[in-house]
């Protein structure tokens, strides 16, 4: 019997359906699929912040108590408290710039007890902002969401704020840390008329995108983010990584792992597939 941890900002009923792919969700369904059954052979024991990252530390270390054989972290932030909780439990990751973060020494050779996939890629971010543009002419200012205690969320932002943009467009930072700073963050990008917004694929903003939609319709402002479940919560678009194929990927990594594989020895990947959303009735309206 093996015993995996699941550590995640997001609520617990917040999980998404089987058939997303996605998660907690999709990692149950996609290890119960290559024959881990849990009850018979596996145990996942799942954490869960509720929007409360300041419980991540002591989550992380509830999750070594319990004897985990390795950890799965779907961000930056769960990763980093896992990797501070531990340097010998295998943790896979999901997470923007690894070695940035300090979680691993490169991508071809981690090193030390963390392995996974690295999704954002500065590339597929202008690309996004760049469709997001085509997608809305005439716009001047993008708002650009982040959340100061997740620093791939922060190194997202460094990063695209120096992207070449069409002349006279400039990106403008606009910082949330909790559901009430949304609507104060959203009613300033309307009141500044603000012609759209980038919402980055974190933890935290998923939990709340239904809020975000909510929103984003009340002040008429067209938002573009990396997740096609924000589409379904009213965004223009969504434009990264095939994320199915993401966790899939993390199915694999947890296989090896629970079967004697060392994170040191696993690369880390990055995606090769990606997809492009659009949602025709946000458009037309």
């Amino acid at each position: 019997m093996y015993r995996l941890g699941y550590l995640s900002q997001a609520s617990s009923n917040e999980v998404l359906p089987e058939t997303r792919g996605l998660g907690l969700s999709g990692l149950r369904k996609g290890l119960r699929d290559i024959g881990w059954t849990e009850g018979e052979n596996l145990v996942i024991e799942a954490r869960f912040t509720e929007g409360k990252p300041e419980r991540l530390a002591g989550l992380a270390a509830d999750l070594i108590r319990l004897n985990v054989d390795a950890i799965v972290a779907p961000d930056t932030p769960t990763a980093r408290a896992a990797r501070q909780a531990t340097t010998t439990v295998p943790i896979v990751m999901l997470t923007g710039d690894p070695v940035a973060a300090g979680l691993v020494a490169s991508l071809a050779k981690p090193g030390g007890n963390v392995t996974g996939i690295a999704n954002q890629m500065l590339e597929v971010r202008a690309r996004a902002i760049q469709t997001l543009l085509e997608a809305v002419p005439g716009i001047s200012e993008i708002g650009y969401l982040v959340r100061p205690d997740n620093p791939a969320v922060v190194q997202g932002w460094q990063a695209v704020k120096a992207l070449p943009l069409r002349p006279g467009v400039r990106l403008r930072r606009f910082d949330v840390s909790q559901a009430a700073d949304l609507e104060r963050a959203i009613a300033m990008m309307a009141r500044e008329r603000i012609g759209a917004m980038v919402v980055p694929a974190d933890q935290h903003f998923i939990s709340q995108r239904g809020l975000i939609g909510a929103l984003a319709a009340k002040n008429r402002l067209p938002w573009l983010s990396g997740y096609p479940i924000f589409v379904e919560a009213g965004a223009l678009m969504s434009y990264g990584p095939d994320h199915r194929q993401v966790w899939q990927r993390i199915v694999w990594y947890v296989d090896r792992i629970l079967k004697g594989a060392k994170p040191a020895d696993l690369p880390v990947e990055q995606p090769t597939k990606f997809e492009l959303v659009i949602n025709c009735a946000s458009r037309e309206s």
